[in-house]
């Protein structure tokens, strides 16, 4: 345990492991909009978010579970083509509001090759807001479900890994073999919903 004088006891958030405030500090001082990805196994959630005196303000925010109430989305909400299709609804509102340019905020997890939340971030640049970034952290491939795909097909639909590892797609009578052509057809809807100025958007 630490002693003496000068000890100070860390501030709440970062006690919890919630927040660095070292890295919060940079990103406030950018002068930027930060965009906010956060990916749990069930959902994601992106925001842009600007910081204020009173605390931050969201400009433009989006949830995976919009995929499925507003846009059909029939698979899981918390896998990669969830997390691209939640940053790309994310993007396209935020540019609505004006907004051009972002920095990354992943909060505490590791920046790994892959994770869901470089996914939100490919989502949001495609909805073309500029937000600097490493290319090798995106892996495009598996953005549209193909691995998902081709998994479901080595395990074969007659096979109880099969039933027992996408019973969620089951549930909903679908397929993972369908995923990247459904996955094309969400796309698109949330694209032109915002060109047509949609009330969903």
């Amino acid at each position: 345990m630490a002693r003496g004088s000068r000890y100070r006891v860390p501030l709440r958030r970062r006690r919890e492991g919630k927040t660095d405030y070292k890295a919060r500090r940079a990103l406030v001082l950018s002068g930027k909009p930060r965009l906010v990805a956060r990916c749990a196994l069930k959902n994601v959630t992106a925001q842009i978010v600007v910081p204020k005196t009173y605390g931050d303000e969201v400009l433009a925010s989006a949830h995976s579970r919009e995929l499925k109430k507003k846009y059909g989305w029939k698979a899981p909400t918390g896998n990669i083509p969830a997390a691209y299709l939640t940053g790309l609804l994310c993007g396209l509102k935020a540019k609505t509001k004006g907004v051009e340019k972002a920095i990354l905020d992943i909060g505490l997890i590791a920046p790994t090759r892959g994770a869901k939340v470089f996914a939100t971030l490919s989502g949001v640049l495609d909805a073309g807001v500029d937000v600097p970034h490493t290319e090798e952290k995106i892996v495009e491939e598996r953005i549209e479900g193909e691995h998902i795909a081709e998994y479901g097909k080595s395990l074969g639909p007659s096979s109880e890994s099969y039933s027992a590892k996408f019973s969620k797609y089951l549930e909903q009578k679908f397929s993972p073999e369908e995923l990247p052509a459904h996955f094309a057809k969400v796309k698109a809807d949330i694209i032109g919903s915002f060109k047509k100025g949609d009330k969903k958007a």
